[in-house]
């Protein structure tokens, strides 16, 4: 292809950012909303940095007018949200609460106006607390559960959403939820961890059906699939071995069913002695595997991996750290090694290769299936200067790599429609609280002001133009 081709992105391509409800959205006990698994986690001492919570988050409950707006003065065209399950079914059963989904009816109406096209995901990791109380997602009710949900949601915003993401991260939901503890709701069972991905695949196909039932035939359903880069130490024998494990635990867990209708025979004998799998019934399978519009990739690190003959000291292979307990049942024959290179603030290497090795290998995993890039950023730590204006260089520069790496995807042949940059603004990072910034605007968490980085008016210029300015 002549090198031309390769500088500008598809005229059509979606140039967006992403947040999450609990993040963001504050007003945790306003208009009916219950606690989530994540309210009670961060309310519990010791579990979150500093001992915050997302009780107030940046309050985009009450500011979403001006978010939206913002976006709009950024230039975005594209916005991917979730929805607090919670707030649309306080109980996680029955009917919705209607004044729940009028947020949401609200939000859409008003990125819609502003010419922003919304993008939906359905759950980011807030169980409502009464389903965890009931056993939460090692229990196979709990699927059944997010399909009614899926099916109310639908129902609502289908009119007026076209694109609808089932769950977001599943690996982080079962694994750092149940495994390593580290996540709501802080459980650390080894095999509830694997139950727990079982049924959150469950829930994907069961939810992916349920959205078609009510969308009308413009309505794409996706799913969002944090799926790690998996290196090995050395081509050795022991540390591909052990690369094929973790790949197995990030990765095959989860696009097995949903992309092939099966889990790897390489991660039912890895994980033998933690489950025996009989949870897995006739049919869920095929369940599990509906057919897709398209597939959210989510990246920020690789991962490198040996045999343990040495010592572990690297972050985990989605990039997050896992405590005292491992996330990674059935892996205790491998060790975890920092990559080479520079880092961002919370300790992942930076490495633009590895998301398009990332991509190229999905448009060979499902060929011709779209693909987005549902989340990439980095943290640093931003501070005003000043005169009040925010640079951020360094955001800047990681942005330029990804960007860069995805354009070379896409010039490669990979259907890659659209780039999500995490996070639109500054907000609660799960277990790090808020000190982890990874917005492309400023949030002051004393005033709530919100002041656009230079990283945004560099993401903004790339969105209005269809190509990369240099890196300040």
């Amino acid at each position: 292809m002549p090198e031309s081709l390769t500088e500008s992105f598809p005229p059509a391509f979606l140039w967006g950012a992403a947040t999450s409800a609990y993040q963001i959205e504050g007003a945790v006990r306003e208009d009916g909303r219950t606690p989530s698994i994540w309210d009670t986690f961060s309310h519990t001492p010791g579990r979150t940095a500093g001992g915050d919570t997302g009780d107030i988050a940046v309050d985009h409950y009450h500011r979403y007018r001006d978010d939206v707006a913002l976006m709009a003065d950024l230039g975005l065209n594209a916005y991917r949200f979730s929805v607090s399950w919670s707030r649309v079914q306080p109980t996680g059963r029955g009917p919705a609460v209607q004044v729940g989904l009028d947020f949401y009816r609200r939000l859409v109406d008003e990125l819609l106006a502003k010419g922003i096209q919304p993008a939906l995901t359905l759950y980011h990791w807030d169980l409502p607390q009464e389903l965890e109380d009931a056993g939460g997602w090692p229990e196979r009710d709990t699927a059944f559960r997010f399909a009614e949900y899926a099916r109310i949601v639908g129902e609502a915003l289908g009119d007026r959403v076209d694109l609808w993401t089932t769950l977001n991260e599943p690996w982080c939901s079962a694994f750092l939820g149940y495994g390593s503890g580290v996540h709501a709701p802080g459980r650390t069972d080894p095999a509830a961890a694997l139950r727990a991905a079982h049924h959150l695949n469950l829930a994907h196909g069961l939810g992916a059906t349920a959205l078609r039932s009510v969308l009308p035939a413009r309505g794409r359903v996706a799913v969002s699939l944090n799926s790690s880069v998996v290196r090995p130490l050395s081509q050795g024998p022991a540390d591909l071995a052990a690369a094929r494990t973790i790949d197995d635990l990030a990765n095959g867990v989860f696009h097995g069913p949903i992309l092939h209708g099966a889990y790897p025979e390489t991660l039912l004998a890895a994980t033998a002695s933690v489950t025996d799998w009989s949870y897995v019934l006739d049919g869920d399978l095929a369940t599990a595997r509906q057919p897709l519009d398209a597939l959210g990739l989510n990246y920020y690190t690789p991962a490198l991996v040996s045999a343990a003959s040495g010592t572990a000291d690297g972050p985990r292979a989605d990039g997050h750290g896992g405590g005292d307990h491992s996330p990674w049942p059935g892996a205790e024959g491998v060790a975890f090694h920092q990559t080479p290179g520079e880092r961002t603030e919370m300790g992942w290497t930076i490495d633009p290769e590895g998301l398009y090795e990332l991509i190229m290998r999905y448009s060979a995993e499902a060929p011709g299936l779209p693909l987005y890039v549902t989340e990439n950023g980095a943290a640093y730590d931003d501070k005003p200067d000043p005169d009040g204006a925010v640079h951020d260089p360094e955001r800047i520069a990681y942005l330029h790599g990804h960007l860069s790496a995805v354009r070379r995807a896409i010039a490669d042949g990979a259907r890659v429609r659209g780039y999500y940059l995490w996070s639109l603004m500054d907000n609660f990072e799960w277990a790090y609280g808020y000190g982890k910034r990874f917005g492309a605007v400023y949030v002051d968490y004393t005033t709530l002001t919100r002041t656009p980085k230079s990283s945004a008016h560099w993401y903004a210029e790339a969105a209005r133009t269809g190509t990369l300015p240099r890196p300040a």
